[in-house]
């Protein structure tokens, strides 16, 4: 009953939340003004920015944020104990991660849909601007490396998921043509492609369907790699009514659906028990059968600062500004939209991070094979994924800890286990191709951002046609290709010792892995900044980010350094002190920490001579980016 209990006081809290602090800040804080031009609508190019209704952009963006990172971090920072994974997972969602993700969306809804990075060389300088999007860059690269890995482990352990995550994207398609051309509700058909998920899920295992999915799962790591960035480069190219918006609104749709489900399922457990293990009818009790804090001696690292860039999306990440202010600002057609979007998708994050730790602490316990064909319970069971850092630390093994959890909770409502496992695996599987595409978006806007500081322009705005070698990346699609070939070669190369061999290629991105972390919680301090010089320049409020801006600057830093030279994660050796060092990973982590130090010092010089004083004005529109007759402003 204990973990209903928590389940239900943590959807409770979030509750409150949203409409207590959330409210304050958008009524008192951000003044959300209904009546307000959103991006959108003033431009309107019918590709990135299109009007949209709130319910639709909020799937995207719920579905984009809500990668694997909310199900990886939180299932292996159990290890330190469930009681501060699950503090750090509800306070810093609520005080911390959606006002993050609420204030970046603002801010950019404000500057016409520009990214964070693009805005931090208007409110701080022109030398942070590039600094971000260098540093934005990096990180960029690491998801879509690492996370064309991720969705191929998750095909091959659970080759049932292939093709309800494939047949999605035909769906989706099919679904935003016809929407656009009839101009209909999207709810009716994205519900009749969800009901079909559903029964390709069920039949994932049988005839053809089964022998397709099976065959896929054989594709070796590149293969699958390639595949995904070719459908990314393809996703982020095309208007977002095409796909983007189809997809993730589907994907929203099963997700919340699954969420639902395991939430069932918990109740299901905590009444009637779990189901019975084979060979008994008795049903397992439902309890916590991890400890509520547990010693560093399990070659964890150090609880702080690790605790707080292992459970990143769960709690905060800087990956959200990106989505905040790269696609979702030029989507809302609404700037009072933005605390359901940006504050309430944060919560909802939270919420699922709360489901994962309940999953792998209390989900597990109610039974998993022992590979000799036996049930391990309880501590057993727990005690088989969390051994020890390294054996919680795989990707299969966090994934797995999840996915045989949660699916327990559904097997405890007499759903059979095959359809239980292959529907959390569609779940984890479809997060994280939700967020690889947006990745690729986002990347092309970093690399066009980027490139437009070195391309001369015309009196009229237009690209000059010179010899400048830039030039070609400051358009859509050289600005995409480029992020996937950057990508693809950095999945390419063998990670640590390994040959140069085609089993060991795809797995290049988990070089760069171990900073992951660090890099995508200091984006987050660094987006902080950024917002809190937009208010400072304004008068605003800025007492409610001032510690979370802290915070998030000091914590990925003091890992960074941990890292570099104290004592690695899941390593004897810090990075430099490592017998064989990756150099690669040393070489951007020093960068990174240099970049910080550096962003931080000019940000501590400005902070005194910019209060009360509007950053410069965003040139006029030109007249073939004028906003749109349709649309209007519909709020």
């Amino acid at each position: 009953m204990q973990t209903l209990l928590i389940a239900l006081g943590a959807g409770i809290l979030y509750l409150v939340a949203y409409h207590t602090y959330g409210k304050y800040l958008a009524r008192k804080i951000f003044k959300l003004d209904p009546a307000a031009t959103a991006p959108s609508v003033e431009v309107n190019d019918r590709k990135d920015y299109v009007p949209t209704a709130k319910m639709v952009v909020f799937g995207h963006h719920f579905t984009s944020i809500a990668g694997t990172g909310p199900i990886v971090g939180p299932a292996i920072a159990v290890i330190w104990g469930w009681v501060p994974a699950l503090l750090w997972v509800l306070f810093g969602s609520i005080l911390i991660g959606a006002v993050h993700d609420f204030g970046a969306l603002v801010v950019s809804m404000r500057n016409r849909g520009q990214t964070v990075g693009d805005i931090s060389g208007r409110v701080l300088n022109p030398r942070i601007r590039l600094l971000f999007l260098f540093i934005l860059f990096m990180a960029l690269t690491i998801v879509l490396a690492i996370f064309g890995l991720v969705i191929a482990v998750v095909f091959q352990q659970y080759p049932a998921a292939i093709f309800p995550c494939v047949v999605q994207i035909p769906l989706a398609v099919a679904i935003g043509l016809y929407l656009h051309r009839k101009g209909i509700n999207l709810l009716v058909p994205s519900l009749i492609a969800l009901a079909l998920m559903y029964v390709s899920v069920a039949l994932g295992d049988v005839g053809l369907l089964g022998a397709f999915n099976t065959a896929l799962s054989q594709w070796p790591l590149w293969a699958w790699i390639a595949v995904l960035l070719v459908y990314s480069y393809i996703a982020s190219v095309l208007p977002v009514w095409v796909l983007l918006q189809p997809r993730d609104f589907i994907n929203s749709l099963q997700l919340l659906t699954a969420l639902a489900l395991v939430v069932l399922g918990l109740f299901a457990a905590a009444f009637f028990g779990g189901a019975p293990v084979e060979g008994s009818e008795a049903r397992p009790a439902l309890e916590i059968a991890a400890p509520a804090f547990q010693a560093s001696d399990l070659g964890a690292p150090l609880l702080f600062p690790f605790l707080f860039i292992t459970i990143a999306c769960g709690a905060i990440s800087g990956f959200h500004c990106l989505v905040s202010s790269g696609t979702s600002s030029k989507q809302l057609k609404c700037e009072t939209d933005a605390q359901f979007v940006g504050y309430g998708s944060m919560l909802t994050e939270g919420f699922l991070a709360t489901l994962v730790i309940l999953a792998c602490v209390a989900g597990l316990g109610l039974g998993i094979g022992d590979g000799a064909g036996g049930t391990l319970l309880g501590i057993d069971a727990f005690n088989a994924r969390y051994a020890s850092w390294g054996a919680a630390g795989g990707l299969g093994a966090k994934v797995g800890a999840f996915v045989d959890g949660s699916a327990n909770f559904l097997k405890a409502m007499g759903l059979p286990g095959g359809f239980a496992i292959a529907l959390m695996g569609v779940l984890v599987s479809s997060f994280a191709a939700t967020t690889l595409d947006t990745a690729c978006r986002l990347q092309r806007y970093v690399v066009q951002e980027l490139s437009s500081t070195f391309v001369r322009r015309k009196r009229d705005g237009s690209v000059a046609l010179s010899a400048n070698p830039f030039t070609w990346l400051s358009n859509a699609h050289g600005a995409t290709l480029f992020a996937v070939t950057v990508a693809f070669i950095m999945a390419a190369v063998p990670a640590g010792d390994a040959e140069w061999a085609w089993a060991n290629v795809g797995k290049g991105g988990l070089i760069l892995w171990p900073m992951f972390g660090a890099t995508n919680q200091l984006l987050g301090g660094l987006a902080f900044l950024v917002i809190a010089f937009w208010m400072w320049r304004r008068r605003l409020p800025v007492w409610f980010i001032v510690v979370p801006t802290v915070f998030m600057l000091i914590m990925p830093a003091w890992a960074m350094t941990h890292q570099l030279f104290v004592q690695g994660v899941g390593m004897e050796e810090s990075w430099l002190g490592a017998e064989t060092k990756n150099w690669p990973l040393i070489f951007i982590g020093l960068v990174t920490l240099a970049l910080e130090i550096w962003m931080v010092t000019e940000a501590l010089l400005a902070w005194p001579r910019a209060k009360g004083i509007l950053e410069e004005a965003l040139e006029p529109l030109r007249p073939a980016a004028s906003p749109e007759s349709e649309g209007g402003r519909s709020c």
